[in-house]
């Protein structure tokens, strides 16, 4: 569905990146590299700022999609098992984030804490688990956004990924996290404003509330309960699943606990559960556009496209512009916080285990800014590898970050856990957990997509605490 040529496509990424280049620069003026300003934003940031900046870092951008396409085929059923556990986690993380904060005031990445209380192997387990998660993450905003953005404009993906991956990376490379923040803040602003200004506009266009209430139970109306007849389905093949894996999210994702060690220390809580409201506006808005496309009874072939699709049929053709832009702000925003946390592992944990004390100011450097521009080449390159589709990497990173989850917990509430349970439980659960996953969402088979999500969280920590126990008993 091409809306506008390839040089109005240039020329929208161009106006986008240097609006955002400007409004960086002008609040970062004068920066000075250190480590901890490049790393950990002086560990001066500030509620709300933090607060937008985690609600942006935590929509990447198929969700700006999936809200809609949830709200088209499963009505308020589909959304209410994608927003909960969207904002349930965040909250949820904000307890150990200022946990982590308080344990480990000076740190870097959580898997310097790791290192701190366990052991060499375990800290490469977890750097390990980060490092992937990063790469993978920047990657499938580059699949998705270039998707998108060739579809829309026509210009080829290859060169829509390459602009895409360069619009974050000078700026992140100038004043690494705290450019991020910045952005953030203003990319969050921009997805409110122009998401608000669509959804009225839509409602009006489209006949008025009515049309929204009527698409409530999605296109085929069935969907009226969770817990029964066809919501009982999504719950199982959808609630389960994504709960999980969203619950599990910010604890696999150095971005935000890197943001925990750059908060000012007294408001890291209140930050992480202001951002999570903040974020829940998002998808809860942009969900109307699939009510009104079920309310309409618009038949839609490719339903992760509602949001795009009700645009095109009920408002004037310059809406798409903004539009973009709130796509594109979604995209970026994660793009940066990719960016900043790969510095922050290669800059603290990679340097550290490579030269140790040894290390000054110039190594940092090198690390950290090094590290951007590789993620950048290996983002484009993966991203452009043929036949490769959002759903691989995100069965990849997703199983990353879910067998760590308990053993990371375990280790914030406890004092004695087990370094070999830890090692063991997490390389129990990406060999076991991930090829059960991982075949049963390729194959349909939603015994085990169940199974291999719960064994790969479960395994784990179970792990742990058996091991632990039998450690303190001997």
């Amino acid at each position: 569905m091409q809306m506008f040529t390839q040089t109005q496509g240039l020329v929208i990424l161009a106006v986008y990146a240097l609006m955002l280049y400007a409004v960086i620069w002008s609040f970062s003026r004068g920066f000075r590299f250190s480590k901890l300003n490049f790393l950990v934003a002086g560990r001066e940031i500030g509620k709300i700022p933090a607060a937008f900046s985690i609600a942006a870092t935590w929509i990447w951008a198929p969700s700006l999609f999936v809200s809609s396409e949830k709200a088209y085929t499963q009505g308020w059923v589909g959304l209410f098992w994608f927003l909960v556990p969207n904002i349930s986690c965040l909250i949820l993380f904000s307890f150990f984030a200022k946990k982590i904060r308080s344990l480990f005031p000076d740190g870097f990445t959580l898997s310097g804490y790791m290192k701190e209380r366990y052991s060499k192997r375990v800290h490469f387990v977890y750097l390990f688990a980060l490092t992937g998660l990063a790469t993978c993450s920047f990657a499938v905003q580059l699949l998705a956004g270039g998707q998108i953005i060739s579809t829309i404009s026509g210009l080829p993906y290859v060169t829509v990924t390459i602009i895409l991956a360069l619009i974050p990376v000078g700026y992140s490379l100038y004043s690494g996290l705290r450019a991020s923040i910045i952005s953030d803040f203003v990319q969050m602003v921009v997805i409110l404003l122009v998401g608000l200004g669509v959804v009225l506009g839509a409602v009006y266009a489209s006949g008025g509330i009515e049309t929204v209430w009527k698409g409530l139970n999605g296109k085929t109306g069935t969907y009226t309960d969770l817990f029964s007849g066809d919501g009982l389905n999504v719950f199982y093949t959808f609630g389960i699943p994504v709960t999980i894996g969203l619950l599990s999210g910010p604890f696999g994702d150095q971005s935000f606990w890197q943001r925990a060690f750059s908060i000012k220390r007294k408001v890291v809580q209140p930050a992480f559960v202001i951002a999570a409201f903040v974020f829940g506006v998002v998808p809860l808005t942009l969900s109307v556009l699939g009510f009104i496309a079920a309310g309409t009874g618009i038949n839609i072939k490719n339903t992760s496209q509602v949001n795009m699709e009700v645009v095109a049929n009920f408002l004037p053709g310059w809406v798409i512009v903004p539009f973009v832009y709130l796509l594109l702000s979604g995209l970026v925003s994660t793009l940066d916080s990719n960016l900043s946390a790969i510095s922050s592992l290669a800059g603290h944990d990679i340097l550290e285990r490579k030269k140790g004390d040894s290390a000054n100011r110039r190594d940092v450097l090198r690390y950290s800014k090094g590290s951007m521009l590789i993620l950048v080449v290996g983002g484009i390159a993966i991203a452009n590898i043929p036949g490769l589709t959002i759903l691989y990497l995100f069965l990849f990173y997703g199983t990353l970050r879910s067998s760590t989850l308990l053993p990371t917990i375990i280790t914030l509430l406890k004092k004695d856990v087990s370094e070999v349970g830890m090692f063991w439980g997490i390389i129990t659960s990406l060999s076991v957990g991930l090829p059960i996953f991982a075949y049963g969402n390729l194959h349909k088979v939603v015994p085990m997509v169940i199974g291999g999500s719960l064994f790969t969280v479960l395994a784990s920590g179970v792990i742990v605490l058996v091991v632990s126990f039998a450690v303190r008993k001997k």
